[in-house]
């Protein structure tokens, strides 16, 4: 096991040991002192156990493949931005735009999440255990965001495809999303996500009425714009 002080090193420097170890094939890096440090663990494409040791700032496990991340406090905006394969754990909440753009793996947010969480997701799931802010869900593309709490306004605004699967209070959904019961395979997916399926869940997906543009229609796409 491999011990980092991020007091001592810019965070280029910082990712740089943190791929060198996993190339070594050690097994587990532990980031000691983040204090808030922004920028920690992004870009790795090596399979390797990060943990940081304190609460990271904002674009934490951002542009990653592989990498096993987990987080002991809060974490700033843009966690896990574009993650393509691998696992985030984080023991306590996240900033705005977690799990923007992610491609791929698992992302767990123990506590609650701001603004724009899983915001143009393609691919992937993103799990919320508390709350999420407003826009959450914006022109998902693809992959499952689950919420346990309540989500903001503008759930799901402008989305094409993908679910979010929502067990608290929806406070106004975005355009055209719509709400209905959860499926069979969303339940798997909860159970599989150590979560309760017996929560009042509700599953929003696209309507499709913004998929294709058409000039008849234009008012309804001035609301979306």
């Amino acid at each position: 096991m491999v011990r980092i002080d991020c007091r001592l090193k810019p965070a280029v420097e910082l990712n740089r040991e943190i791929r060198l170890a996993a190339e070594r094939g050690e097994g587990e890096v532990h980031l000691i002192h983040p204090e808030g440090r922004h920028n920690l663990a992004v870009g790795i494409l090596a399979p390797v156990r990060v943990v940081v040791c304190g609460t990271a700032g904002y674009y934490c496990g951002g542009l990653c493949d592989g990498v096993e991340l987990e987080v002991h406090g809060d974490a700033g905006w843009g966690l896990g931005e574009n993650l393509m394969s691998g696992r985030i754990v984080v023991h306590g909440n996240a900033g705005s735009a977690a799990g923007a753009s992610m491609r791929g793996g698992f992302i767990r947010v123990e506590g609650r999440a701001g603004p724009r969480a899983g915001i143009s997701m393609k691919g992937g799931v993103l799990v919320v255990e508390g709350d999420v802010g407003a826009m959450s869900g914006f022109m998902m593309q693809k992959g499952t965001m689950i919420v346990c709490g309540d989500a903001g306004e503008g759930l799901g605004d402008s989305m094409y495809e993908g679910a979010i699967l929502v067990a608290g209070r929806i406070q106004a959904l975005g355009n055209d999303a719509v709400a209905g019961d959860p499926e069979p395979g969303d339940l798997d997916l909860i159970r599989k996500a150590g979560l309760d399926p017996g929560l009042d869940w509700k599953r929003v997906v696209s309507g499709k009425r913004l998929w294709h543009f058409d000039k008849k229609e234009w008012d309804l796409w001035k609301i979306a714009l």
